[in-house]
């Protein structure tokens, strides 16, 4: 067994997205452009509702994969497939966009705090051409894992004997939602083929048997390739610990469609703007 270690620790970038939306970007940064199959991280949130009422009016993707987790607040969520939904805290949407998909995720609320996460994954070369899937998870659905130490929710993948609604994925990834006490661990088994992370939301915790510098809000913790991750909470914590098989194709991006060529890029654009983008 291979002890994981702290590659890099990252400080997540302010900025704005959408129709002004502010947020901060860890992952799709000059720091960490691509974590094969992550593309890109957003923790998005703020208790001012001049900074997301605006929210993501309608737009288009291909080649990806969305999951939005929501923590506070509420969105509706609208799309070309004909989904519709209010997200409310602990809610999940995993979105496969494949061939192309239009849609919008527009405030459910007008004041109070609104605070949540999305994550692109990367499509293979050979799905991103398939029919848009849409997956709702409400939080009642969400699987939980819960001791005196620690609570752990379980979007995808596994821990003990908890296991998260998107199964028979191409990436086989984990995706889960930790809350630890202080001095308290967490520990779990993963493939060392996968490309992992953590992302603390808040606290400070301490990663393998190495010395690292201090973790803080909003870090992106990279981390080494092995089998095993042993954490600690040095105060109570919350954080993200995301992994996946990484796709080892080349990617090309054109702002909303990643594809594995300049090409594809360009005729994503042609179809969006002559109008078979979104038709199956």
């Amino acid at each position: 067994m291979s002890l994981i270690e702290i590659k890099k620790i990252i400080k997540a970038i302010e900025t704005s997205d959408g129709a002004g939306v502010k947020l901060k970007r860890s992952i799709g940064t000059p720091e960490a452009d691509y974590i094969d199959p992550f593309l890109m991280l957003d923790e998005f949130g703020s208790e001012s509702k001049d900074d997301y009422v605006a929210g993501f009016p309608a737009h288009p993707h291909r080649g990806i994969e969305t999951v939005t987790y929501m923590l506070k607040g509420q969105f509706e969520h609208q799309d070309s497939i004909g989904s519709k939904g209010k997200m409310s805290p602990g809610d999940i949407q995993w979105m496969k966009t494949g061939r192309g998909i239009i849609h919008s995720e527009m405030p459910a609320m007008s004041d109070g705090k609104l605070l949540g996460f999305q994550l692109w994954i990367n499509m293979p070369a050979k799905l991103k051409m398939n029919k848009p899937e849409y997956h709702y998870i409400k939080s009642n659905e969400v699987a939980t894992y819960r001791d005196h130490e620690k609570i752990v929710k379980v979007i995808a993948g596994k821990f003990e004997n908890y296991e998260g609604a998107e199964k028979h994925h191409n990436i086989d990834p984990i995706y889960l939602h930790i809350i630890l006490n202080k001095d308290k661990k967490f520990k779990i088994n993963i493939s060392d083929k996968h490309n992992a992370f953590i992302y603390l939301l808040n606290g400070e915790i301490k990663v393998g048997t190495k010395k690292h510098k201090k973790t803080e809000n909003s870090n992106l913790i990279l981390l080494n390739k092995g089998n095993y991750l042993d954490v600690i909470a040095n105060k109570k914590s919350e954080f993200l610990f995301i992994a996946g098989k990484p796709i080892g194709e080349p990617i090309a991006r054109g702002g909303p469609f990643v594809m594995n060529t300049k090409e594809e890029v360009i005729q994503a654009i042609e179809d969006y703007k002559n109008g078979t983008f979104a038709k199956y």
